[in-house]
């Protein structure tokens, strides 16, 4: 593990025994929470989790950050955390290389709007914030009627945003975008975005907590009395300008009686969505060391080789390197994820 991993988390080494694990169960995952101030209840009435607040705005789902790690809730490591696996038996991710888990899954409840953000590339974050960067995407659970996300901006040079920001005129600098359940937004580190108000989204992201504030509405949170800290120059300094959109193919195949949508393909991660409506679908290993997978409606069965586990809705799982082929029965829709060449 890199210096500034420790020097910036405190690490204690795993409490767990080295070895050589090989065993075929899936790893589930007991999530961590977070409450945030735009945060809502819908984790708890939409999803059936415990939640610590009525503001509580995010689930790791599939967390190895330590701002947050999930908790394996089965098997041979059961009550182990995340990334104490992953320091002390990487061989469960194929021996894969990096200092820290590359993802982190969230679902997120946008009770109000989030700030207008951005997030700084590797380089950047690497440098001034001793972790990661954060290209993330979001796969939109539910949106209430007339949603919307801020998603890039109009500025054509880096004079024009800084002036724009610093003069607040926001309605000339921020693009809004309309969304629906269903919708899918690749967010590459340094776009401008805000997830708006109603919103319920899952998060693909790479493992990091660094996020730079561009304006946030000058709403006061309750528990200190004060506005939020902004990061004007940062925020300046990462953007990208001008916006462009991503290019995205996405891509549907049937694969056994389920349909199969391919997202986005990235050197961070690749993300899917796997719909079944009754009847069975197979997955294959294919290049990824490790494969990531969140429920988010209907009830049925994952099947390796003759063992069957039930899944439902709000279930969250890990596929390690082991597992080379698996399958899926009942009525369900998973948002599938992979580690990219980067990761």
């Amino acid at each position: 593990m890199n210096i500034w991993v420790k020097k910036r988390y405190n690490v204690s080494e795993a409490k767990i025994e080295r070895g050589t694990a090989m065993s075929k169960e899936p790893l589930f995952l007991e999530p961590a929470f977070q409450e945030k101030i735009w945060g809502g209840n819908k984790l708890a009435s939409e999803f059936g989790y415990k939640i610590p607040s009525e503001h509580t705005g995010e689930c790791w789902a599939i967390s190895a950050h330590l701002h947050g790690p999930a908790t394996i809730s089965n098997g041979e490591f059961k009550g182990v955390k995340l990334n104490e696996l992953w320091d002390s038996h990487r061989e469960v991710f194929g021996n894969a290389k990096g200092d820290v888990f590359p993802l982190l899954t969230k679902i997120l409840d946008a009770r109000t709007a989030l700030s207008v953000q951005v997030h700084p590339d590797d380089k950047y974050a690497l440098k001034h914030e001793h972790e990661l960067g954060k290209t993330e995407c979001w796969y939109v659970i539910s949106a209430d009627e007339d949603s919307e996300m801020i998603y890039g901006h109009h500025a054509k040079s880096r004079a024009e945003l800084a002036e724009l920001i610093e003069n607040e005129q926001w309605n000339k600098l921020l693009r809004h975008v309309p969304v629906k359940a269903g919708d899918f937004l690749y967010v590459p580190s340094g776009t401008i975005h805000a997830i708006g108000k109603g919103v319920m989204v899952l998060e693909t992201q790479q493992s990091s907590d660094t996020t730079y504030r561009v304006y946030d509405f000058d709403r006061v949170d309750e528990k200190t009395g004060q506005k939020r800290e902004l990061h004007i120059q940062q925020s300046i300094d990462v953007t990208n300008v001008p916006h462009e959109d991503p290019k995205l193919e996405t891509k549907v195949a049937k694969v056994g009686d389920g349909m199969l949508t391919t997202f986005v393909q990235t050197d961070f991660f690749s993300v899917y969505k796997l719909e079944l409506e009754g009847g069975q679908s197979m997955g294959i290993r294919t290049k990824a060391p490790y494969t990531l997978f969140s429920v988010l409606d209907g009830h049925g069965k994952l099947i390796i080789e003759d063992q069957e586990y039930s899944i439902k809705k709000g279930v969250h799982f890990i596929l390690p390197f082991v597992v080379k082929q698996w399958q899926f029965r009942g009525n369900l829709t998973l948002i599938i994820s992979e580690p990219g060449e980067k990761a």
